[in-house]
């Protein structure tokens, strides 16, 4: 059998060699590349967790009149008084915590279901019209949907609860329902609506990767459409879903100028979402754009509120991360 040459085109083994040599530097320059990029990521991470939290502690060392059990445990928050300021952020967790509950309550159900019609009744045709369209009302500025909060939304609140008040007889009563111009339940109205392409993409991906054999076992039986899909394809999903679910609360409760525009700029201890609240992310709005001197008590407090912030979102992604290990089905 007659040898093969290694290289026909001319330059026989040597130009073989100059070519793997080429390859070789190519590679190592590529992985260099990437683990610079990986690297530069890091740092940066690591970088912002120590400004965030370098700031924080001296929020707390040069300031010795606040501690952390006032600041953890206060039902008060007033730092920009004058005289007998108030550190207590529970009034900011409460704000924070009632936009992202009520926000959920809208975009939950409505991000599931669409996820639902999109993966297992929409012709194929449709869900990629419907898909697009789904991803603008996450590409609308956020304080777009503020405003339309305070001019819309709020408005048809005022004609519904006036028409409530009317028809039990609540008009000038002392059970009379109001409501405020910057109130809690619109923003969170249009949070939910912001967040809904977030629960619709990801979980229609999910739904998308079960296998077809599981449909088909199911039609087999004798399950209906509706019964395979909330039955069968749901649960198969269900990491997918679940973490669908805590990254669109985690994105609800950083959203920041939509609920300062809609939910106004005042803390309180209250479950009503009627009432103007104020979150962590509003307050920190306010004070930026203030007039606190740099090092101040009051610019201080931005980074104590903003590590809070950071422990929440962390605690939610870390939850989100348990979910997808806990329930994550495996297909061959």
């Amino acid at each position: 059998m007659a040898d093969v040459p290694i290289d026909s085109g001319g330059g026989g083994p040597l130009a073989f060699l100059r070519t793997q040599a080429a390859r070789n530097v190519y590679e190592r320059v590529m992985h260099a590349l990437l683990f610079i990029a990986s690297a530069f990521s890091i740092l940066v991470t690591l970088g912002i967790i120590a400004s965030l939290f370098g700031e924080a502690i001296t929020f707390f060392t040069a300031n010795p009149e606040v501690t952390l059990r006032e600041y953890l445990t206060g039902t008060e928050w007033a730092p920009l008084l004058q005289s007998n300021p108030q550190f207590g952020i529970l009034p900011l967790i409460n704000g924070t915590i009632m936009i992202a509950v009520l926000s959920s309550l809208v975009a939950l159900p409505v991000g599931l279901a669409t996820a639902i019609f999109l993966s297992e009744y929409a012709p194929g045709r449709l869900r990629r019209a419907v898909k697009p369209l789904l991803e603008i009302l996450s590409g609308i500025p956020t304080v777009v949907y503020g405003y339309f909060a305070l001019v819309f939304i709020t408005p048809q609140l005022e004609r519904i609860i006036a028409a409530i008040n009317t028809a039990f007889g609540l008009t000038d009563g002392p059970g009379e329902i109001e409501i405020n111009l910057f109130n809690a339940l619109s923003a969170s109205i249009v949070v939910g609506v912001l967040i809904i392409p977030l629960v619709a993409s990801i979980s229609e991906d999910a739904m998308r990767s079960v296998p077809r054999s599981l449909r088909e076992g199911s039609f087999a039986l004798g399950a209906t459409q509706f019964e395979t899909a909330t039955r069968v394809v749901v649960p198969a999903a269900l990491s997918g879903i679940l973490a669908s679910f805590v990254i669109a609360i985690s994105r609800a409760i950083g959203e920041t100028m939509a609920v300062t525009v809609a939910a106004g700029a005042t803390p309180k201890m209250t479950l009503n979402p009627l009432e103007s609240v104020q979150t962590m992310t509003a307050f920190i709005v306010q004070v930026s754009f203030g007039d606190a001197a740099a090092g101040s008590i009051n610019s201080q407090s931005i980074y104590a509120v903003g590590a809070t912030l950071f422990l929440m979102t962390f605690t939610m992604n870390l939850i989100g991360d348990f979910i997808l290990r806990r329930f994550r089905e495996e297909y061959e």
